[in-house]
């Protein structure tokens, strides 16, 4: 069974209908209007949550803070140093690498060409003598007299 009660609150009479069940056992009007289970308006509204703002950190934060700071210039400086020594080692490094290399793959001392006169001697010879190069015949053989000796000579030094 519910009912609807009058509620005074606050020296204001309101009409409000509130559903509340009467319990059976009490049956006095006077007894009835205190066990009715009824909303009161005297009530304060509900406040919505108040948000906080997050306090600033706390010193040791702020301590910890200015450690990493300083850890990482002295890192930012390391680094710095690092690679300026990088930037020496391989200058160093290449040119040591271009020394060796030139040492190493130097052209060994050239041999003169054996014959050499001889040889310019046979191709004058042929320019001069184009239509009868028989004349050229001395000039020849001593160039191959010249070939002769010269291949001897590296047989010889060979065994």
């Amino acid at each position: 069974m519910y009912i609807q009660a009058q509620i005074q609150c606050n020296g204001f009479d309101e009409n409000q209908t509130n559903r509340a069940p009467i319990r059976s056992s009490l049956r006095s009007s006077s007894l009835h209007r205190r066990t009715i289970l009824v909303k009161s308006c005297c009530r304060w509204p509900v406040q919505p949550p108040l948000f906080m703002p997050v306090p600033p950190p706390t010193h040791p934060a702020i301590a910890e803070l200015d450690a990493i700071r300083s850890v990482l210039k002295e890192s930012e400086k390391v680094v710095e140093r690092l690679q300026k020594q990088e930037e020496n080692m391989l200058q160093e490094v290449t040119k040591k690498a271009k020394d060796l290399h030139d040492k190493e793959f130097k052209l060994p001392n050239q041999k003169p060409i054996p014959c050499l006169d001889e040889r310019d001697a046979c191709f004058k010879c042929y320019k001069e003598h184009e239509k009868d190069p028989l004349n050229c015949a001395n000039v020849v053989q001593n160039f191959a007299e010249c070939a002769r000796r010269v291949k001897q000579q590296v047989s010889l030094t060979d065994k």
